[in-house]
Parts: C-alpha cells; structure tokens; sequence
C-alpha cells in the first residue's frame, strides 16, 4: 500500500470518525467562483454556514447567538471549505496556508477567536499537520444571507493530485 493510499484513507477515517459526510459545494451566491486555482495555490472563498443545502447558523454573537452556536457555525463553515477543496482534488493533497474568520457580532462581542477555533480545530482533527495555518478572526457587523460566520482559505497543493 503506497504512502498516499495510507494518507487518504487517514483523512477519511477521520472524517469517517468525527462522523462527516462532506457535503455537494454549495454554488457561488453572487458573480464569483467558490475557487480559484493558480499553480500550486488554492484559494477557496468565504462559505457560509451550510447544512443540507440551507443557512444552518444565522443571527449574531452577543445577541441572538452563544460562543457555542459561533463554534457549531464555524464547523460548519470548515465542511463546506473542505467540501470545495474536495471539488478540487484529494484532501490530503493540501496544506492551509491562511484561513480568514468572519464573525457578525455585537460591538460588545469579544470572541471572535473562540468562535473560529471551531473552523481551525476541524482543519486540524481531519487533516493533521496540514490544517496548521495561519489566520485572522474578525468581528462584522453583517454577513451575506444573515449568515453567524463566514470562513475562506488558502491552501497550497503539497502532493499533486492524481
């Protein structure tokens, strides 16, 4: 068994484990694609908080929102990320670069982090030490369709794709 077969079957156990079924990519909301490649580079644009084909999380934190809704709506931002790297090529085949957090938020509302822990701790538990990134976690007034969170990524391709 070759050490690619080993990593793929690794990543779907995970997903497998943490009980995922990676979703259809949801199309674009408005004029743009939800990835662009260029060479090595993946970029996957902000997805919202999807589930079964609908807006799973929607409000803002610190209002109609908790941290732990924030955290189940990050999660769910993560699948659809790797739902579209998926469209693209094996999981295992990426490496997150930089992953951008979005939370719609009250002014008040501190905790941003915590609630894109859930989008960061997913990309590390289905894909190791190729999850690891760099990222940003910022509060917004509103997002697209009222959604709680939006997530987008950079990934670099470290194995090419077969």
């Amino acid at each position: 068994m070759s050490a690619e077969s080993v990593n793929m079957e690794g990543v779907a156990g995970r997903l497998a484990g943490l009980g995922i079924v990676l979703p259809k990519p949801t199309p674009p909301l408005a004029s743009y694609v939800p990835v662009q490649c260029h060479g090595d580079w993946v970029q996957v644009s902000g997805q919202l908080p999807m589930v079964e084909g609908r807006l799973a999380h929607a409000g803002r934190l610190g209002h109609d929102l908790s941290v732990e809704d924030g955290v189940a709506a990050a999660r769910a931002c993560a699948t659809m990320v790797l739902a579209q790297l998926a469209a693209v090529g094996p999981l295992e085949s990426f490496r997150l670069i930089r992953v951008g957090g979005f939370v719609a938020a009250t002014p008040e509302f501190t905790a941003h982090p915590e609630v894109i822990n859930g989008a960061s701790d997913l990309f590390l538990e289905v894909l190791g030490e190729n999850g690891r990134h760099a990222r940003a976690a910022v509060g917004v007034s509103s997002l697209p369709r009222g959604a709680a969170v939006e997530v987008e990524v950079l990934a670099v391709r470290v194995v090419a794709a077969s």
